[in-house]
């Protein structure tokens, strides 16, 4: 077995397994389970194809080439700030996302406890414990990774076969297919397949094997999605659409990831089932944040010219860190904002950008090897595409 490999796609799972997979019932209850469905699949395929023309793109340039490297390269200046700009604020808010769900996870942990600790020591303990990780680089990553993705999957299968007899068809059919133009729903659809941020990291493990590459890319997607229509089906058809108890008063909540789990556990009444919960949800934060800040990290490297090593990788960890642990600390509810806000990040970065920086390259790197299928056609498409989305999302979320 090709445990690098496996490794690998484990790393894109767990990368887009994450708070974007709790959220994602709640984000899409209003079109249904059906709704939710279609909507998967559609934001599947252009976040795929985006990770496609990532690979693309940094099989062009030296191995160790970053978005930044990427858009200089092929667009230019232009492309370069707006890698630049696109990529932080995706990355940051992401963090954002995930430091307020772990950390929210945490307290609620700590009360049923009935231990009392003030606001602020939650996020700062869990981005002090977790971000030592990531600090210790790419390996320990992957083999942090792979024990928690054996964990979370584990649990996600148990948890998934054990929810089935509380499913009711009458709550997957409930919800309006009309609400599929929803900007919240489409934001955090898309974020949930955000992993292609990671690509030219993957690349650097694989030594640039391209075959490995693409699998562990057309697989590292295929398994989230599979993952995401069994988490929705069985999270819809349990937890009703409105109601005290339901999806809709966990989107209103302040703390969505434990009213959900809160919710859950009060519907169902089953100590084991309730443990599970507990570990999916906690484990499936995890492995996301340690993606998304080994991806922060290896871009802030690239862009500031910097080795990561003494000062210099102290400096680069403190400032992926930081930021997004003050956003939180000042605004602690931020899960579901950060993670919409994020989608609209998604969009320019991981479609319209990759698209831009193949539709400028492909001529001077004409004779460049692996190329993504559909031409000038599909590039122009998924350009399109973003500028739509992009703009609908943006309007929408603001107002």
């Amino acid at each position: 077995m090709d445990f690098k490999l496996l490794g690998s796609i484990l790393l894109i799972v767990g990368t887009s397994i994450g708070a974007g997979m709790l959220a994602l019932p709640i984000a899409t209850a209003q079109l249904g389970f059906f709704g939710s469905v279609i909507l998967l699949f559609a934001c599947w395929f252009v976040m795929t194809a985006g990770a496609f023309l990532i690979l693309e793109v940094n099989l062009w340039l030296p191995q160790n080439s970053n978005l930044i490297s990427m858009a200089k390269n092929t667009i230019g200046p232009i492309g370069q700030l707006v890698a630049w700009i696109t990529y932080l604020l995706l990355l940051y808010s992401l963090l954002s996302a995930y430091i307020a769900g772990g950390s929210d996870l945490f307290r609620n942990l700590l009360t049923a406890s009935g231990i009392d600790s003030p606001v602020w020591i939650a996020p700062c303990v869990f981005v002090v414990l977790f971000g030592a990780i990531v600090f210790q680089g790419i390996r320990t990553v992957d083999y942090t990774n792979r024990l928690l993705m054996f964990v979370k999957l584990g649990s996600y299968f148990l948890l998934a076969f054990l929810l089935v007899p509380f499913i009711s068809l009458d709550k997957l059919a409930a919800g309006n297919l009309t609400q599929i133009t929803s900007a919240t729903a489409v934001m955090v659809t898309l974020t949930a397949f955000g992993y292609a941020a990671i690509v030219p990291s993957l690349r650097i493990y694989f030594a640039g094997d391209v075959n490995k590459l693409k699998k562990a890319i057309l697989i590292g997607s295929l398994v989230p999605l599979v993952c995401y229509i069994i988490w929705d089906a069985a999270i819809m058809g349990i937890i009703p659409l409105y109601g005290e108890h339901s999806l809709t008063s966990i989107l209103r909540a302040t703390d969505s990831t434990s009213a959900l789990v809160n919710t859950a556990t009060l519907i169902v009444q089953q100590s084991y089932i309730v443990l599970l919960v507990k570990i999916f949800t906690s484990v499936c934060v995890l492995t996301s944040f340690l993606g998304v800040g080994l991806c922060l990290v290896d871009f802030l490297a690239d862009g500031l010219q910097m080795e990561k090593i003494g000062k210099a990788k102290w400096y680069i960890h403190a400032i992926t860190f930081i930021p997004p642990l003050g956003i939180v600390l000042f605004f602690p509810h931020v899960f579901i904002d950060a993670l919409a806000y994020a989608g609209i990040d998604c969009i320019v970065l991981l479609i319209f950008l990759p698209a831009w920086m193949a539709w400028c390259g492909r001529k001077r790197f004409m004779h460049a090897g692996f190329r993504v299928p559909g031409g000038q056609g599909l590039l122009g498409l998924l350009i399109l595409f973003s500028l739509i989305t992009g703009v609908y999302g943006f309007i929408n979320l603001v107002h």
